[in-house]
């Protein structure tokens, strides 16, 4: 069997993962290898063999190790196998093998059967297992909740600290950061985030990822291509440089608002580098707050990006481990309707509903989404329908650049679904359209009405909550924090109507019928504007993986949708950025989504305290 060692291996050659790819993986120390220890890599085909990942996931992952084989030079080897198994023993025979503690129960369980392999210490985030166990133990039974752990974790590292008291005197400043997209702004007036350059090792990736589809060996969803994601060390502190110094500064008021044409806003797209090992999460936190030291960005800001490294990516890591591998079966709402082949296929073209069309064609043509889409979109139609958990968990896994087992299990199966039954949040992440409305662009060129429950122009979400809360009456209204939500569901006079229209509704595509005001050369039914969200702002990067949301709560929605006075758009159409170049082929950005005629968002049955405290989900990192 493998072994477990705080120390490096006599003799032995080090193993890195495809996600251990930054420099302070190979660290000397009692914890890590020797300067001169020879290094090991293995590309196993299995692992694409096995399920059918993103295309600009599979692509992201090989080019980043690719490209860090490149720079270690001579001191690796680099072997490309169908196992891990056969790998490791092309690259190392008998020798004996370390290895820093992998990200995944399924890696874990691979090196600990292998008796030449010696298992190190984790690293790449800012909390031990054993200090997060002792957390755990001192808590006495309580809920490990994340507000506990991020105070601990800022405490224990003097992050954004005054003595022995939190900046400002208040630990969370989410209150400054909820604020809804500016009106009438197609993108919000921020500097470009950083985006790297495609070389020959993406060339080379990209030829072997069509030899590999070519020949039915693997299959993909999505696209591919150019690359928006650092793939090297460089490419990562670039980025980070970019968004601390041009981008972090106006972060914090707009980090849950959502906007058509502008996917990226002023998040700092570095999950993906962070989840790679391509950055380390102190560096992170600490120019951050270095910032704000200097005067550079807002204390709002800044606690809000060091909240989503130092709070959430930290936390969601070690309930991984901590709640055990049963974890991943519960399904405490007992949801077992399988995922329709459309949202499988991410087929956004065919969905009617505005905002679901919209993210999901950010996520076809990506690879990623910011965390509201994912909670609030994806994450809350999956839970009003009763969608299997598990399922959801391992698509949300494989569709994400970000996506990895630890960090997609707690957060979609726990933080998203409910589907543990409250170990991780104290109610469900589920909202009406009222709150899309209130929080996004979307609503106004749709072909359904937040306001609206039945009728070709319900919306599917507004429909859909009251369903959920239907199906769930006898758990919510005992729940304290959802009882009042569940007791306004009674006063609904068209109820049966609402429930029958989404049984019939089922895993079909949220379509409507005919609404002829919508149809014109602006309107997305009209085949005219593609599905494609907007170039990343011109010298766009990508994207980050985390998230916040809106809970059901007690007092939302309690009473049935009404319409207000709405205030006219101006009709006037932003200039969009440069198409996106597909390997020959151009994607024209999308279109504004404003529909000369149409009202502006407004804010038609205007959830009760729709501005509370919105907690993070699909935490990669921000």
């Amino acid at each position: 069997m493998g072994q477990r060692s705080g120390g490096k291996g006599t003799g032995a050659a080090h193993w890195l993962f495809g996600d251990q790819l930054g420099p302070h993986f190979l660290t000397p120390g009692e914890a890590g290898p020797h300067r001169d220890t020879p290094l090991l890599m293995i590309e196993s085909r299995a692992v694409f063999r096995r399920r059918r990942f993103h295309r600009a996931k599979a692509h992201l992952v090989l080019s980043a190790m690719r490209h860090r084989a490149a720079e270690l030079g001579d001191r690796v080897t680099y072997v490309q196998a169908r196992t891990y198994r056969e790998g490791l023993r092309k690259a190392a025979g008998d020798r004996p093998v370390t290895v820093h503690h992998p990200t995944s129960r399924a890696a874990l369980a691979l090196v600990d059967a292998l008796p030449q392999v010696t298992v190190l210490p984790a690293r790449g985030f800012l909390v031990s297992h054993q200090e997060f166990a002792d957390w755990a133990e001192s808590r006495g039974g309580r809920a490990l909740r994340q507000e506990d752990f991020y105070r601990r974790t800022r405490a224990a590292h003097d992050l954004l600290m005054e003595g022995d008291r939190p900046a400002s005197g208040r630990w969370n400043l989410d209150h400054d950061n909820r604020e809804p997209p500016p009106r009438d702004a197609g993108a919000l007036d921020v500097p470009a985030p950083y985006r790297p350059r495609e070389d020959a090792v993406d060339d080379e990736v990209r030829h072997d990822l069509d030899r590999w589809e070519r020949s039915g060996e693997v299959a993909f969803v999505g696209r591919d291509g150019p690359r928006h994601f650092p793939a090297t060390r460089r490419e990562a502190l670039n980025a980070l440089r970019r968004f601390t110094a041009e981008r972090l500064a106006t972060f914090g008021p707009y980090e849950d608002a959502m906007l058509t044409d502008d996917p990226v806003m002023s998040h700092s797209l570095l999950s993906s580098s962070l989840n790679l090992g391509l950055l380390d999460p102190a560096e992170c936190v600490e120019r951050a707050e270095a910032a704000w030291r200097s005067g550079d960005a807002p204390l709002n800001s800044v606690e809000g990006f060091v909240r989503q490294i130092a709070g959430w990516r930290e936390y969601i890591w070690h309930l991984y481990w901590h709640f055990g591998e049963e974890y991943r079966t519960t399904n405490a709402l007992g949801h077992h309707a399988p995922l329709p082949d459309w949202w499988s296929d991410l087929d956004a073209d065919a969905v009617t509903a505005h905002c679901l069309s919209t993210v999901l064609a950010q996520l076809r043509d990506t690879g990623w989404t910011h965390h509201i889409p994912r909670l609030m979109i994806l994450g809350n139609y999956a839970l009003q329908r009763g969608w299997d958990p598990a399922a959801l968990t391992d698509w949300f896994h494989r569709c994400f650049v970000d996506g990895y087992d630890w960090v997609m299990l707690p957060n979609v199966l726990g933080m998203s679904q409910y589907a543990d039954g409250g170990r991780m949040t104290t109610k469900p992440y589920a909202s009406g359209g009222a709150y899309l409305n209130r929080m996004s662009d979307y609503c106004s060129p749709c072909a359904y009405r937040p306001d609206h429950r039945t009728g070709d122009r319900a919306c599917p979400y507004t429909a859909g909550y009251w369903t959920f809360v239907h199906r769930h009456h006898d758990r919510l209204v005992h729940n304290p924090r959802t009882a009042q939500a569940a007791r306004g569901m009674e006063r609904l006079t068209d109820l049966d109507e609402v429930v029958r229209q989404e049984e019939a509704r089922g895993t079909g595509r949220p379509e409507s019928g005919p609404v002829p005001w919508r149809a014109g050369p602006h309107s997305p039914r009209s085949g005219m504007v593609p599905r494609g969200p907007r170039c990343w702002k011109t010298a766009g990067s990508a994207p980050d993986g985390a998230g916040r949301g809106t809970p059901l709560r007690s007092g939302m929605v309690a009473r049935p949708l009404r319409a207000v006075r709405q205030r006219p758009r101006s009709g006037r159409e932003p200039a969009g950025p440069a198409a996106w170049r597909h390997r020959g082929a151009s994607w024209p950005a999308r279109r504004s989504s404003r529909v000369p005629g149409t009202r502006a968002r407004g804010s038609p049955g205007r959830m009760s305290g729709s501005r509370q405290r919105m907690r993070p989900i699909i935490r990669a990192a921000l």
